[in-house]
């Protein structure tokens, strides 16, 4: 008997296209490899399966509430989501097809995991083991792309990044790493999920402070108006002779040498100290009004002393 065209299509959708990840947490690079499941499966159907573990450092979201955040942050493949609690790992997925009665499987996932998955989905076929039993007439493990939304690496390790941005309560790098269509409340309270599944408090205040970076500590000074002054006395780096400033710039100031007009970049000069800024001539007043004073005391000290020597000298006389 000939087929009918009828038999050909479910024979046909005899091929089911999946992928088993963590996703702890969901991220863009997780809607990348949705994404490129669906594109190669076509018409065929295709599911998402997630891993159960859970821990503080690499799992802080349940399995239960992921697959509630997966969904809802990714609508257009909500259905290919599943929930069995039964299927824990990528081959109990692989088991579970089979008895669904799908003859031929395909695997996405990223590209440094193709290899082992291949290998580790051909080594059970038609072999009962703990995960129960496949025998599928092809196995395929296809790439979703170079970077693993899974990884710990630093090429792909998108949610590795937005479990540290929630340690580190930065919900501003975290929500760059949430699909663009995700709510702020959304994204918010998967935030706060990864946060309390880590053992942290939950973040009330979301206010956005936003920090530039400082160009320098003296360009910094400069801006406040705490550097520089017109008229104060300046030392000049390169040679350490002495300037005053007469105009400041944006990120310069013109001095003034010699009767001389020098333009300079900030980190060219020094403001000097008061005591610095005396010329030769003054310091020698300054030293000899000091050491005026100091004789001068000598002298009263002298003449103290001479008074008290005299007035002995007289009661003794007298006596």
């Amino acid at each position: 008997m000939i087929n009918s065209f009828k038999n050909y299509l479910v024979e046909e959708e005899k091929t089911v296209y999946f992928t088993f990840g963590r996703m702890n947490p969901p991220t863009i690079g997780h809607e990348n490899l949705m994404k490129k499941l669906s594109d190669k499966a076509g018409s065929n159907p295709y599911r998402v399966y997630l891993s159960q573990s859970q821990d503080k450092a690499k799992n802080p979201i349940s399995y239960k509430d992921k697959v509630k955040f997966v969904r809802k942050m990714f609508p257009r493949y909500a259905r290919a989501v599943m929930l069995t609690p039964k299927i824990k790992t990528f081959l109990d997925a692989a088991s579970a097809l089979y008895g669904e009665g799908y003859k031929n499987i395909v695997m996405v996932v990223g590209a440094d995991r193709v290899n082992e998955m291949e290998l580790r989905l051909k080594q059970y076929n038609g072999v009962k083991a703990r995960h129960g039993f496949y025998n599928f007439a092809r196995i395929t493990v296809e790439s979703a792309g170079e970077r693993d939304p899974d990884g710990d690496g630093v090429e792909g390790a998108s949610a590795t990044k937005q479990r540290q941005y929630a340690k580190a309560n930065d919900f501003i790098k975290f929500g760059q790493g949430v699909p663009k269509n995700v709510s702020n409340a959304d994204a918010k309270a998967l935030f706060n999920a990864v946060r309390a599944g880590m053992g942290l408090k939950e973040t009330r205040d979301f206010t956005n402070h936003i920090k530039l970076e400082k160009v320098s500590t003296v360009r910094e000074k400069y801006i406040q108006g705490d550097l520089f002054e017109v008229g104060d006395r300046v030392k000049i780096l390169t040679d350490g002779t002495m300037a005053t400033v007469k105009h400041l710039g944006s990120n310069y100031v013109i001095i003034e040498q010699n009767n001389k007009m020098k333009r300079v970049w900030l980190e060219a000069v020094k403001k000097i100290k008061k005591i610095e800024a005396f010329s030769a001539v003054d310091l020698v007043k300054k030293r000899i009004d000091q050491e005026k004073q100091t004789d001068a005391k000598r002298h009263d000290a002298m003449l103290d002393k001479a008074r008290m020597q005299d007035t002995k000298n007289v009661n003794k006389a007298t006596k």
